[in-house]
């Protein structure tokens, strides 16, 4: 019986969207922004040599198509190689945003049906009706921050403020997000976690995707975020691919931040960790995942560790070492199982700002033979896996398969 492995390389984009033009960093346009072509090009040029050295070594996913896929995509031939061992294509998203539930609820066949809510980049960007509740639920005379800005600044910039007062720190982006840091001894963590929970339906009624805690240790000058991270995200509003999955009687084993982005729909079990231990959660699931289930899993520390920050380096040693990873992977993989590997938007490093970059993504896929995709859409991913397993695609996309 089959069995799938959907892994989601978070923010691992191709270039090419069409729309791009249509979303910014900083007011510059995400035209021609290209997260694994400029790092390729950089890598190619010696320009990501922290760590690593020379052209980008991943081997195992150009075996599959990665560099057919980047020529598809955006015309770029920098991981042109031989003729690609399995079946690979880039998608493209319609949903109206490049965050991490649109991503990821498209590929799982649910294109997002209305438009985030995303804060205006001012002081204060929230309502006052909204601080006041957030302040009421933290049990503080006050909030820190209250602007748009990057995680590692935002601690930078308010940390010792928070250590004196207690206050948490409240900010967002340029994604549809609402995110509160605090210090995990001086506010706590478990009062974090809560704090996020208990204003979570405030903001999701305002069409805000994702409550984001943001726990932090250390002293100022050395505040470092924990793994303890949580995201509490928007229910989706129609059954998707893990709730298809779920309702066929096969077992849906979400690892990294899947259970969060989906609210746990359609999840029997969740695994978590650091991007190192994601992947040996991976490696023990493709000998102990039982027949017919699917595991959907997310890599997140593309995004969170290098693309935000913007560094070459560091995203260019990622994505060779989970290309080693996937390498292992590979011949362990049963005779009826699909592995599908493929991103929810761009974080190009060598873009200007901090954001996702708007962008297509790449569909590699290792199990049901060798051949090119072509251009398709981000359902057409849960339709294709839905199809191998032999369940209802209750979606928007047509199987590829």
């Amino acid at each position: 019986m089959s069995r799938a492995f959907l892994v989601v390389m978070d923010s691992v984009g191709i270039g090419g969207a069409p729309d791009a033009a249509a979303f910014f960093n900083d007011g510059t346009p995400d035209t021609g922004a290209n997260t694994l072509g400029h790092i390729a090009r950089a890598c190619a040029e010696g320009r990501a040599e922290e760590g690593r050295s020379g052209p980008l070594a991943v081997p195992h996913m150009r075996a599959l198509g990665l560099g057919a896929a980047l020529e598809l995509a955006s015309g770029e031939d920098l991981l042109a190689g031989p003729e690609p061992a399995g079946l690979w294509g880039a998608a493209t998203e319609v949903s109206r945003g490049k965050d991490t539930p649109s991503g990821h609820w498209e590929l799982a066949g649910l294109p997002v049906p209305w438009d985030w809510h995303y804060f205006p980049d001012a002081v204060p960007a929230f309502p006052e009706e909204l601080r006041v509740a957030v302040r009421a639920a933290a049990g503080t005379e006050g909030l820190l921050a209250e602007c748009h800005g990057s995680g590692t600044v935002m601690l930078d910039r308010f940390g010792e403020a928070h250590l004196q007062t207690g206050w948490p720190i409240c900010y967002t982006s340029a994604d549809s997000v609402f995110q509160i840091a605090a210090h995990e001894d001086r506010f706590g963590l478990d009062r974090l976690l809560t704090l996020c929970e208990t204003v979570a339906p405030i903001l999701h009624q305002m069409k805000v995707g994702r409550v984001i805690a943001r726990p932090f240790v250390g002293a100022p000058g050395a505040f470092r975020r924990t793994k303890n991270r949580r995201d509490y995200a928007i229910a989706p509003p129609k059954p998707v691919l893990t709730d298809w999955v779920q309702g066929a009687g096969g077992r849906v084993i979400g690892v990294g931040k899947i259970s969060d982005i989906f609210s746990a729909t359609g999840i029997d079990e969740s695994r978590t960790g650091t991007d190192e231990e994601l992947m040996a959660h991976l490696e023990s699931l493709v000998d102990e995942a039982p027949d017919g289930a699917l595991v959907f899993a997310n890599f997140v520390e593309f995004d969170s560790l290098w693309g935000h920050r913007r560094d070459l380096s560091g995203y260019a040693r990622a994505l060779e070492w989970f290309d080693r990873g996937i390498g292992a992977l590979l011949p362990r993989l049963r005779d009826c199982d699909l592995l599908c590997l493929t991103a929810d938007h761009g974080n190009d490093p060598t873009w200007i700002g901090t954001d996702h970059t708007r962008e297509r993504v790449p569909v590699l896929m290792a199990g049901r033979g060798a051949g090119a995709l072509g251009q398709i859409g981000f359902s057409d991913v849960a339709a294709s896996v839905a199809a191998h397993l032999g369940v209802t695609n209750a979606g928007a996309g047509r199987s590829v398969l």
